[in-house]
């Protein structure tokens, strides 16, 4: 674990500004932490989840420290979300069913059916499922689980499977539910452009930070990432429609279809013998992001308001909890109505309201800037952005409808950023002037443009050691004075690599169950996504693989791109090379577990033509880099 060496004490106009927070904020409701209580059975004997090699993926304990007073060096808001988030535990939801929650950044929810047990998202790891699932058998019983609910196709959602069904189970086909297009979309999001998601996940969680008042203090929607293995058992049971009635082990559930929202698969689930509704991560206790720090697929806010009107729609007068796979319940029908209206209102009114000021001409630096929201939701506790924010949901909208570009013409072909900050240094005076100003700026506690100006400096020249210490210190008071988890978690990640060097990616989701449950055609496209484009302009390679019990797949590489497909217009010209193979044969190939030379000693495998054509091909593909630079060139 990294620690916070170096970190400084929270200047003057942060400590103010978080007071501030205090004073503007209703501290006094503490009905949050009645529902966060609200049920508790226990939770485990041993603070530390380890994996198999002994090392620690999970330490239930690594937050105490946030049920003290808190310091001048967090934001309020953060802190009392962070407690909330760090309580652990067993919990009863209603008869039947239970959450473990502070196991993980996500719930595990477990449903009690006629012999066994059924279980809802499995968290992130396996070893955490694990913990989990002890921890239930502990205070009720050793139930089997008799099925598994993945809600939808993000990876702390399904990742810990293999924490709670063993490979008897696998075999005897226990139920494993998701909705439509799930697979499709946990896979290809943590492959195709799963280095980079994970590099930045790195910094948007903090899972190298040192915990404490000085560092790492939660991500808003939970604290961190567990470190353990991640699983994928694909599901056999596909959710297609909303009104779709399931029932598993005696549980019956009726399905509410929500694709496009927090995530591209997803759903909501009713339990009407329980009058219980499961809002998956759909509506939680913050503004969710629209587009995650990390990266993703900007997500779209006008359905995602219309499916939470239609929940309440569909399920709110035979309910009397609702409860998600982050957080803690809320009770009573009225409650849930409130809940997610509010929900449903905070995402209308961003869409909407940037809408209306783009379409002024208002740019998407403009609209974060200029963006409030009404009184009634900027004082609602469950609507406050800890996690996604105000300020980068709006310019996802605006993403989302008109893309990268502001529309003035200076900004349609600016230099890259190391040399336009040469440039920017050499107009301001040079970097001693630059750095002499922004000491300025920053004893008067303007550390937002500190981090704007000197970013110059530290792009310009990444050795220029002054630079890099100023440059922490502004991001560090940002973070310090930051309301959204994972902004707090960017700026102090940002401040510890500049000081320290880089923390790599602490939790790496591309585990062997991904890569299996990978199609072929993603594997090609994954493959291709690989290929150096500017060293393979001149080449020209065809190889056909001949897979046996299947159609042959012609691939190419010209003008720097690799096509596949079956068709005639796979390629315009005859293989250099065929091969015949069976279909996990070329998986190992397509995966990098067998190379040329192997193929060529391996029996069965059939080759006609210049094996050295492929040993070619594939030397024309680059390695992704999970450490590379974000605060530096």
């Amino acid at each position: 674990m990294a620690q916070d060496t170096g970190a400084r004490p929270a200047e003057p106009a942060i400590a103010r500004a978080n007071q501030e927070v205090r004073r503007r904020l209703p501290f006094d409701d503490e009905r949050d932490f009645e529902d966060a209580r609200r049920g508790f059975l226990g939770t485990a004997a041993e603070n530390i989840v380890r994996d198999a090699e002994g090392r620690t993926v999970w330490d239930l304990d690594a937050y105490g420290f946030l049920a003290g007073d808190c310091p001048s060096t967090a934001n309020p808001s953060l802190w009392r979300q962070g407690g909330l988030c760090a309580d652990h535990g067993l919990f009863e939801v209603t008869e039947g069913i239970y959450q473990v929650r502070g196991f993980d950044l996500s719930n595990m929810t477990l449903v009690e059916g006629q012999r066994g047990v059924f279980v809802i998202d499995p968290l992130l790891c396996a070893e955490t499922a694990a913990a989990g699932l002890a921890l239930y058998r502990a205070h009720r019983a050793d139930r089997p689980v008799t099925g598994v609910l993945y809600t939808h196709s993000h990876v702390d959602h399904f990742g810990g499977v293999r924490g709670v069904l063993t490979e008897e189970d696998i075999e005897r086909g226990v139920p494993v539910l998701a909705p439509e297009g799930f697979l499709e979309h946990a896979v290809s999001e943590n492959v195709y452009a799963g280095t980079a998601m994970a590099r930045r996940a790195a910094y948007m969680y903090g899972a190298a930070l040192a915990k404490g008042e000085r560092g790492q203090i939660g991500a808003g929607l939970g604290q961190t990432t567990a470190t353990g293995v991640v699983g994928l058992i694909p599901p056999n049971v596909h959710i297609t429609r909303t009104g779709q009635t399931e029932t598993v082990d005696g549980v019956r559930m009726v399905f509410q279809l929500t694709p496009g929202t927090e995530a591209p698969a997803e759903l909501n689930v009713h339990f009407p013998d329980r009058a219980a509704l499961c809002m998956a991560e759909n509506a939680t206790h913050n503004l969710h992001n629209l587009l995650t720090l990390r990266g993703a697929q900007v997500r779209d806010p006008r359905v995602w308001a219309r499916y939470l009107t239609e929940a309440v729609d569909l399920f709110a007068d035979t309910s009397e909890v609702a409860f998600a796979s982050h957080h803690w319940p809320v009770w009573g029908r009225e409650r849930i109505v409130a809940f997610l209206s509010e929900q449903r209102d905070l995402y209308a009114y961003l869409h909407d309201q940037t809408l209306r000021m783009l379409n002024q001409g208002l740019t998407a630096l403009e609209i974060a800037e200029r963006m409030e929201l009404p009184p009634a939701l900027e004082r609602a506790w469950h609507t406050r952005g800890y996690y996604g924010s105000v300020s980068h949901n709006t310019k996802a909208v605006y993403q989302r409808y008109l893309g990268w570009f502001d529309g003035n013409p200076a900004h349609l072909w600016e230099h890259p950023p190391a040399e336009a900050a040469r440039r920017y240094v050499d107009f301001m005076g040079g970097a001693a002037q630059v750095l002499r100003r922004a000491r300025q700026s920053f004893a008067e506690g303007d550390f937002r443009w500190v981090a704007q100006v000197v970013n110059h400096v530290v792009f310009a020249d990444p050795e220029n050691g002054e630079a890099r210490a100023l440059q922490a210190d502004a991001l560090e008071q940002l973070g310090y004075g930051s309301e959204n988890g994972t902004w707090r978690n960017f700026y102090l990640t940002g401040a510890h690599e500049l000081r320290h060097g880089p923390v790599g990616t602490p939790t790496k989701t591309n585990s062997p169950d991904l890569l299996a449950a990978l199609t072929l055609e993603q594997l090609f496209d994954a493959l291709a996504i690989r290929v150096d484009g500017p060293g393979s302009r001149d080449a020209d390679i065809v190889v056909r693989w001949r897979i046996r019990d299947g159609e042959a797949v012609t691939m190419r590489l010209r003008n720097g791109v690799l096509t596949h497909g079956t068709g005639s217009g796979a390629a315009a010209a005859e293989p250099d090379l065929e091969i015949g193979l069976d279909e996990a044969e070329l998986r190992g190939v397509l995966l990098g577990v067998l190379g040329p030379d192997d193929l060529a000693a391996r029996e069965g495998v059939e080759v006609s033509g210049d094996l050295g054509r492929l040993t070619e091909l594939l030397g024309h593909l680059v390695e992704p880099d999970p450490d590379f630079a974000v605060v530096t060139p």
